[in-house]
């Protein structure tokens, strides 16, 4: 006599489905000393809402003919998240996020505000999982369903790529020192500031403004560079020239 799912939550509420022969009629399923609800019921099935409990217990159908042998039902509890990482990411989605805790083995979904994806378990205490594509920009609650509930508490932030429209000044000395406001979108979660590969100092203004200061070329040559703004969202892209300083 089979029993599907053969787990849930301690706190009840799991529909469970028992199969075999002789169940019509059925008046009663046991969950050790409770009683399970019946909510659909056929000579070769039972279909019953589980009770609230704990650890492992015997499940038994009763009929007008008798009680049947028992079948085991364990019961979970809900899963506690202690973190997750990283915290935000592009809106578009599609990064992984690993989330640490415990009452995670059972885990068959993690929810981001209205979207769900399927985690990886990786043990009892972490979990991965692909963010799906978020509506919009901004802050949503994670939560994660296993058999023993849904558990909420943690935040994810989604954020927008960023854009970069213009430099100005959008030139100057190789030898680097030239503060250059860039303009653009989505710009106040920016970890990065590169003048081709060379790092630049930076401060963000607003979302939409940062003060650079450019940094020498590599080589002292003068020449074009490409300008890369990294944020949580991604990175953009614009042209700087550096030129040569006066000979005489």
């Amino acid at each position: 006599m089979p029993i599907s799912p053969n787990q849930g939550s301690t706190g009840g509420g799991t529909t469970v489905n028992i199969t075999g022969t002789g169940l019509g009629g059925a008046t009663a399923v046991h969950f050790g000393a409770k009683t399970g609800i019946i909510t659909a019921n056929t000579p070769t099935s039972v279909t019953v809402t589980s009770p609230s409990g704990s650890g492992t217990v015997p499940v038994t159908v009763t009929t007008p003919g008798g009680t049947s042998n028992p079948l085991s039902f364990f019961y979970v509890g809900a899963p506690f998240k202690s973190s997750l990482a990283p915290v935000t990411g592009v809106t578009a989605g599609g990064n992984t996020v690993t989330i640490n805790g415990s009452g995670l083995s059972t885990a068959t979904a993690v929810h981001f505000g209205a979207a769900t994806a399927t985690p990886i378990v990786v043990n009892d205490g972490q979990l991965t999982v692909t963010v799906p594509a978020g509506a919009a920009a901004g802050p949503v609650s994670v939560s994660v369903t296993t058999a023993g509930g849904t558990n909420n508490g943690l935040s994810y932030t989604y954020v927008d790529v960023p854009t970069v429209g213009t430099l100005n000044p959008n030139s100057g000395p190789a030898t680097g020192g030239t503060v250059v406001t860039i303009t653009g979108t989505n710009l106040s979660t920016t970890q990065s500031v590169t003048f081709g590969a060379t790092p630049a100092p930076f401060s963000v203004i607003n979302d939409t403004t940062l003060s650079v200061v450019t940094p020498p070329t590599p080589d002292g040559a003068p020449g074009p560079a490409e300008v890369t703004v990294t944020t949580s969202g991604g990175s953009a892209t614009a042209a700087f020239t550096y030129v040569a300083g006066p000979g005489i």
